[in-house]
């Protein structure tokens, strides 16, 4: 065996006091470092255009993090140009002698992940537990797809015929798109890039304009780690400059997307028309979130149901794909789940992601007075729990909310809202708790808590969810044990940390020779 067998990168424990000690000086190093300027990377060069994104530090809004030079026209140009012609021989690399190149990238990050997670907690407001959490997943992705890419170097099996040789083979397609969201700001941006590239493709990244320093830290590793040029691409810049015009470059192969699923529809549009000059069809890979449900049962231990709700819908402020957003609970056992979630909400301490509270800032002003906007029509629609307010502090809070008697067809109820929001719905019985999580357009998370066997074998079979937990949380897919992704609008179950991942960004062919 190459490598070492795969294991999940293990989190810190801040209980621990030099675990902790040795995180407060990682911070202390990365405040010292904020507000610099960072280049573009086209093809292993560093590129500044004069023109800047200003990336803002959530929790305390006046404070910058960081310039990232904003890409244009010609940048996107000139990254094709370097990500086609690295193509050329990085496609011709083994893949064992790629998949080394993933394990010394997640060598880098395991030696600087105290530091990436500082700039994570800056960044995007994550705390300490999150911003690991962020980091090791990262890890994750690098050591799990460099093990499974190595048997698809070889050839697949198939069938003898008299007289011939047959070989049907794996093969990369080219250069792709990768546009990762800002809530997981280093694992799903490194997740998406090193899965394409491992197998022989070569990739030009847009992360997000909320958290583009992070996209220029992670190059960083690139250069380390000794990745040839151009093999990795970073353009940051205005969406509306550089978001359709990737999409629609004839020499994009392949566009892989996390993000909305206004984006992503819009992608899925764009990238079917073939453009002049294009001489493929593109595959589009998309991850669009969710409305996520939880179904507590009157035979649930109400507990476990109340931490898992609390845990799931406000963990990072709700700003998961995965994240709660509908507790569905059996009537018989409705009153007392929603008043042990009550008064599990209202412990939670709301502040600085630097101080380690257990909620801090929604990740900018936009997403702010979305939230808002749900909450104050949530109140007309539903009975405030909790919360129902924006909170105190230099930065974009808003205190973790729960509304119950939700009707089914409430906005709170239907709409992906991706903030600390909970909406409790009242079922009659356990099929008319299924008729509620199905009626969603969006299939990605969701969980039951019953010690019914029957109810949950139910669930295993009719609850329509790409991921589905039973007894426990439903956030926190693991790389390798919990491929992560959804069906129906919640994206096209590329299935990420999974064993067919890669085949995604490949393409197959066989030879035949008659002799």
């Amino acid at each position: 065996m190459l490598f070492e067998p795969y294991r999940n990168e293990p989190f810190a424990d801040y209980s621990d006091p030099a675990t902790l000690a040795a995180f407060k000086e990682a911070l202390e190093s990365v405040r010292g470092q904020l507000g610099r300027d960072y280049p573009l990377t086209i093809g292993g060069a560093s590129v500044t255009t004069g023109e800047y994104l200003e990336s803002y530090d959530p929790s305390r809004k006046d404070r910058l993090v960081g310039r990232a030079s904003k890409a244009g026209p010609r940048e996107i140009e000139l990254a094709m140009d370097a990500a086609w012609l690295a193509y050329g021989t990085w496609s011709r690399w083994s893949m064992a002698d790629r998949a080394r190149l993933l394990v010394k990238l997640a060598a880098i990050m395991r030696r600087r992940r105290d530091e990436l997670a500082a700039w994570l907690v800056f960044e995007a407001s994550k705390n300490y537990l999150e911003a690991i959490a962020d980091v090791a997943e990262a890890i994750d992705f690098c050591e799990y797809y460099a093990r499974i890419a190595l048997p698809l170097a070889e050839p697949l099996p198939t069938y003898d015929y008299p007289g011939e040789e047959n070989t049907t083979v794996f093969q990369p397609m080219g250069v792709g798109l990768v546009i990762p969201p800002w809530n997981f700001l280093l694992a799903i941006l490194v997740g998406t890039a090193v899965g394409p590239v491992v197998v022989g493709n070569t990739v030009i990244i847009k992360p997000s304009p909320a958290t583009p320093i992070i996209g220029a830290k992670f190059m960083e590793l690139v250069a380390e780690a000794g990745f040839p040029a151009g093999v990795i691409n970073l353009l940051t810049g205005d969406d509306a400059v550089l978001g359709d015009a990737l999409v629609d470059h004839p020499r994009t192969r392949f566009i892989n997307f996390t993000g909305s699923v206004a984006t992503g529809v819009r992608i899925f549009e764009r990238a079917a028309k073939v453009q002049p000059g294009q001489s493929w069809l593109k595959r589009t890979f998309l991850e669009m979130g969710g409305k996520d449900a939880l179904v507590v049962d009157e035979t649930a231990d109400l507990e476990l149901a109340a931490q898992a709700a609390v845990t799931s819908a406000f963990g990072f402020q709700g700003q998961k794909c995965s994240a709660l957003s509908r507790l569905i609970v059996i009537d018989e056992v409705h009153d007392e789940v929603v008043e042990r979630v009550r008064v599990l909400t209202e412990k939670l301490s709301i502040g600085p992601a630097d101080e380690n509270h257990d909620v801090a800032a929604v990740i900018n002003e936009r997403q702010y007075q979305k939230i808002l906007g749900y909450i104050e029509a949530g109140k007309s629609e539903a009975r405030l729990v909790a919360g129902g307010t924006a909170a105190e502090g230099n930065g974009w809070y808003i205190a973790p909310t729960v509304f119950a008697d939700v009707p089914v067809g409430a906005s709170i109820a239907c709409d992906e809202i991706f903030g600390p929001v909970l909406s409790v719905l009242r079922a009659r019985d356990f099929d008319h708790a299924l008729e509620i999580v199905n009626g969603s357009v969006y299939a990605l998370t969701g969980g039951v808590i019953s010690k019914d066997r029957e109810r949950l074998a139910r669930a295993r079979a009719d609850f329509q969810a790409g991921n589905l937990y039973l007894n426990r949380k439903i956030t926190g897919a693991l790389v390798g044990v919990q491929p992560f992704g959804g069906f129906k609008m919640s994206g096209s179950n590329t299935k990420a940390g999974g064993p067919d991942y890669l085949k995604n960004f490949m393409e197959m062919k066989s030879i035949t020779e008659r002799f």
